[in-house]
C-alpha cells in the first residue's frame, strides 16, 4: 500500500474513533518519535537529558535544590594517595619559599623582636592613659634622642682619636721594625709588616674591588638597619592588632590557654631585650673607664665596639675583651694582660651578679642551654640567630614545659 493510502486510512480510521481513542494513539505517536529521536542521538545525550529532567522534578519536588548526595569516600586509595601528594607540594613549596625569602624573613624575625621588646614600655605608658600611638612616639621619638646625643658626643672623640692613629702609623711602623719591642716581637714571629707590604702592593684592581665591596657591604647594612627600623614601627603600632590575630587562628576552646602562654612568651622577649641592653650599657662604660684609666688609645671607640658586641649574649663581651686586650698590647704587654684579666673578672660578674640581678626571673633559661642556644643561632643565622637565640630557646623551654611534658605525664 503507498504512503498517501496509509495515511488516508489512518485519518479515515481517526475519524471513525471517538476523541479518548484518538488522544491515546496520538499520545502514542508521540511516544514512538520520541523513540526514534532517541535512537538517533547519542546515548550520552539521553543520560544528559535523563538528568535534567531528573532535576526538573526534583526542584518542583523540593521547592530548592534537592538533598546532598552520598559524600566521598575519603579512605578510598584515590583520595589517600591524592591527600598524600598534595600535602608533599605544600610542604615542599613552603620550604622553597622559607629558602628563597630567608634574608625577608630575616629583617621581618628581627623586627618583630625589637617591637616586641619595646612593647613592655609602650604597654607602660598607655596603662597611665596615654593613647597607644602617641607612646610608640615617645618611644621612637627617646630612642632617636638618645641615638643622636650618643653620636653627637661620640663623632668628635672618634675623629680626634682617628687623627691621631693616622699620626701613629710612622711610629707603629717603627716598632715593628724594633725587634726589642711587643710589636717588634709579633713582627718577627709572624711577619706583620711583610704581610702589610704584600697586601698593599699586590695589585690595585684588589684594593679597588676590596674598597667597592666594603662599599656595597656599608649600603647594605644601611638598608637593612632602616627596614629593621620601619618594620619595627609598624610592628610596635599595630602589636595588640596582630596578637589578636593570631589568636583567632587558635580554635576557641584552646584560646585562653594559648593567650596566656603567647603573654607570657613576650614578657620573656621584652625582659630580655631591655636586660641585654642594660647589660651593654654596663659593658660599654666598665670599658670605657678601664681603658682611660690605664691609658690605652681609643678608649671611646673600642667601649662603643664592646658595647655593641656585648648585645650578643655569651660569647659578645669575650670576643670584645679579646680584641681589646690586642689593643691594648700597643701600650705594653702587662697592660695587655691586665685587660686580659679584667675582662675574665668582668664576664663572670655579668653571667652571675648583673645579669641575674638585670633579668631576674623573666627568662629563666640554665646557662648550658644559652650557650648551645647561642652557638645555634650563630651558625644558622649568624649574628642575628645569637641575638634572638636566648629568647627563642625560652619560649621552646616553656612550651616543651606547658604542654609537652604535661601530655607525656598524663600519658
Amino acid at each position: 500500500m503507498r504512503a498517501g493510502e496509509r495515511n488516508d486510512g489512518m485519518t479515515t480510521a481517526t475519524r471513525d474513533e471517538g476523541p479518548e481513542a484518538a488522544e491515546i494513539r496520538a499520545q502514542e505517536e508521540v511516544r514512538a518519535q520520541d523513540d526514534r529521536d532517541r535512537d538517533d542521538q547519542d546515548p550520552g545525550e539521553g543520560r544528559i537529558q535523563e538528568a535534567l529532567a531528573t532535576a526538573a522534578t526534583l526542584a518542583e519536588a523540593s521547592g530548592g535544590l534537592g538533598a546532598p548526595g552520598r559524600p566521598i569516600n575519603r579512605r578510598s586509595p584515590f583520595m589517600v594517595g591524592l591527600a598524600g601528594a598534595f600535602g608533599v607540594a605544600v610542604a615542599y613549596g613552603l620550604v622553597e619559599l622559607v629558602i628563597r625569602a630567608r634574608s625577608v624573613l630575616i629583617i621581618i624575625g628581627l623586627a618583630a623582636f625589637i617591637a616586641a621588646g619595646l612593647d613592655p614600655i609602650v604597654g607602660w605608658l598607655v596603662r597611665h592613659r596615654i593613647p597607644r600611638w602617641t607612646a610608640v612616639l615617645i618611644v621612637i621619638g627617646s630612642a632617636v634622642a638618645v641615638a643622636a646625643g650618643f653620636l653627637a658626643a661620640a663623632i668628635p672623640p672618634l675623629a680626634t682619636e682617628a687623627t691621631a692613629f693616622a699620626h701613629q702609623i710612622p711610629h707603629y711602623m717603627h716598632s715593628l721594625q724594633d725587634r726589642n719591642s711587643d710589636l717588634g716581637k709579633l713582627n718577627v714571629k709572624y711577619h706583620i709588616q711583610q704581610r702589610l707590604s704584600t697586601l698593599l702592593t699586590s695589585g690595585g684592581s684588589s684594593l679597588v674591588g676590596g674598597v667597592l665591596g666594603a662599599g656595597e657591604l656599608v649600603v647594605s647594612t644601611v638598608s637593612f638597619i632602616l627596614a629593621v627600623l620601619v618594620l619595627s614601627i609598624y610592628f610596635l603600632i599595630g602589636l595588640p592588632r596582630i596578637k589578636v590575630f593570631a589568636y583567632q587562628l587558635v580554635p576557641h576552646s584552646r584560646r585562653p590557654r594559648v593567650i596566656l602562654i603567647g603573654d607570657e612568651i613576650l614578657a620573656k622577649v621584652g625582659g630580655f631585650v631591655l636586660g641585654n641592653f642594660i647589660t651593654s650599657v654596663i659593658a660599654g662604660l666598665g670599658t670605657y673607664f678601664w681603658l682611660l684609666a690605664w691609658g690605652v688609645p681609643y678608649p671611646i671607640l673600642l667601649a662603643i665596639f664592646v658595647a655593641f658586641l656585648d648585645l650578643i649574649p655569651v660569647i659578645g663581651s669575650s670576643v670584645g675583651g679579646a680584641v681589646v686586650s690586642l689593643v691594648a698590647l700597643t701600650v705594653s704587654l702587662p697592660v695587655a694582660l691586665g685587660t686580659l684579666a679584667f675582662y675574665i673578672v668582668y664576664r663572670l660578674a655579668e653571667d652571675y651578679l648583673i645579669v641575674p640581678r638585670v633579668m631576674g626571673r623573666t627568662v629563666q633559661v640554665p646557662a648550658i642551654v644559652s650557650l648551645i642556644a647561642v652557638l645555634i643561632g650563630g651558625v644558622l643565622m649568624g649574628i642575628v640567630g645569637a641575638l634572638v637565640a636566648i629568647p627563642v630557646a625560652a619560649a621552646i623551654r616553656l612550651l616543651l614545659r606547658e604542654v609537652a611534658i604535661r601530655r607525656l605525664d598524663e600519658s
